[in-house]
């Protein structure tokens, strides 16, 4: 005879929330990009920042991008439940209860932000304030759900980390940080856009109308290819500022080169080519993109860390 009482234990320990559960309610692979963003934006900035409130700045930001990532987990629960790669996040397991994300959303949003203003600038903490708002809100909300520009306008949210975390050290904003902004702006719908290709059908069956299931893919290949030859003008345009220089710039053009070669290579690609190869070269451009970011990024640190040495800048 089973006993009842202990297999409803074990199963409510099964589903009971642990500390990586919590963590993965804050994204933490999407933090890691506004983390690395936020700091390189507060390093090549002109102006000295006390390590001391270099490190508390960017926990803060951190957390305000985890806090993001939490209500943005709370309203879109429903649709991750349906989709593939996201059934597995903490609320649709059943480990987190989306009232528990929401109050942990605000409060993380609310600590941030206020921290933020006491450790740094008014500037800095209105942005933040400003980034939570706009993913939260304006993408999460209202644009996700309702058209297929959705992850082009909705991908501002993750393009203010480093214009924040050069606010911190300045205090205002400039050519440099519009660009650092710029660039994972023109970014983000060809990440994106190349990985609803292949997983169309997970966004059609949460009638999420990104553009491979409003438009169809070979409108989202054509789009893919217009965005990626617009970034990269502004990843160029940010090389030749104050922050760039000859290292940025050899880095770039590999990049781009790249990453230009990879979008016409989708462009001329058909649906029964796709399917053919399980999308291959679509799968091929996700990736590059995903490292496409942070070497952009990790070539202006290595600009920043240089100049002093006079071996680094233009």
């Amino acid at each position: 005879m089973t006993d009842t009482s202990t297999s409803t234990s074990a199963f409510d320990a099964e589903k009971e929330a642990g500390f990586g559960d919590y963590f993965a309610l804050l994204k933490p692979r999407v933090m890691s990009l506004v983390v690395f963003t936020a700091l390189v934006g507060l390093i090549v900035a002109p102006v000295p920042v006390h390590p001391v409130v270099a490190l508390a700045a960017i926990l803060f930001i951190a957390l305000g991008g985890g806090a993001s990532g939490a209500l943005n987990m709370w309203w879109d629960a429903d649709i991750d439940r349906l989709m593939q790669r996201t059934r597995k996040r903490p609320i649709p397991t059943g480990k987190v209860e989306e009232g528990e994300a929401f109050a942990i959303g605000i409060a993380l949003s609310v600590l941030a932000v206020v921290m933020l203003f006491l450790a740094a600038n008014a500037v800095a903490a209105g942005l933040l304030a400003f980034t939570i708002f706009f993913y939260v809100v304006i993408y999460t909300m209202w644009l996700k759900r309702a058209t297929p520009q959705n992850i082009v306008i909705g991908g501002a949210a993750g393009a203010f980390p480093p214009m924040i975390g050069w606010a911190v050290a300045t205090g205002g904003i400039s050519v440099e940080a519009v660009l650092m902004f710029a660039l994972t702006f023109a970014w983000t719908p060809p990440h994106f856009w190349a990985l609803a290709l292949f997983v169309k059908n997970d966004y059609a069956k949460a009638e999420v109308p990104m553009l491979t299931v409003t438009h169809g893919r070979a409108i989202t290949r054509r789009h893919i290819l217009g965005y990626t030859l617009a970034l990269a003008v502004v990843a160029l345009a940010l090389g030749l500022t104050s922050i760039g220089g000859p290292i940025y710039m050899a880095v770039a053009l590999v990049l781009n080169v790249m990453f230009i070669k990879g979008a016409f290579a989708i462009a001329r690609r058909d649906d029964a080519a796709c399917e053919a190869d399980n999308h291959l070269a679509e799968r091929r451009f996700f990736k590059l993109s995903l490292a496409y970011l942070f070497l952009h990024f990790g070539a202006l640190l290595v600009e920043a860390t240089l100049a002093p040495l006079g071996l680094g800048g233009w």
